[in-house]
């Protein structure tokens, strides 16, 4: 079982999606992201496999969580720098939506 020191561990911020295009090189339909967090973070890139029940024309602009502090990853000739966050439903996966500015960290007091 996961601890609450375990989830403080996660650096998760909001951010906006700036640009999102098919990526035909991925095994699994995916987008990729381009995503602007504010001036701490600034922009990162993400491949999401979203494509159930987003297009890219929906995710422009769309604001979304993402997890800022895991590895890089390589997706076929692409690297993926954060972990966009969402759930499953039955039309595919839906993106965790916020309503805070930018860059917001997990843990930062709004109110």
């Amino acid at each position: 079982m996961a601890v609450y020191d375990d989830f403080a561990k996660l650096d998760i911020r909001a951010g906006t999606i700036i640009k999102a295009e098919t990526f035909p090189k991925a095994r699994k339909p995916a987008y990729k992201l381009t995503i602007d967090f504010g001036d701490s973070i600034g922009i990162k890139k993400s491949s999401a496999q979203i494509t159930d029940y987003y297009t890219p024309e929906t995710l422009t602009g769309k604001k979304i969580l993402a997890v800022v502090n895991f590895p890089p990853r390589q997706i076929a000739d692409f690297i993926s720098e954060v972990l966009v966050l969402g759930t499953d439903s039955t039309n595919g996966i839906i993106l965790a939506v916020p309503d805070i500015p930018d860059g917001t960290r997990n843990g930062d007091k709004l109110c």
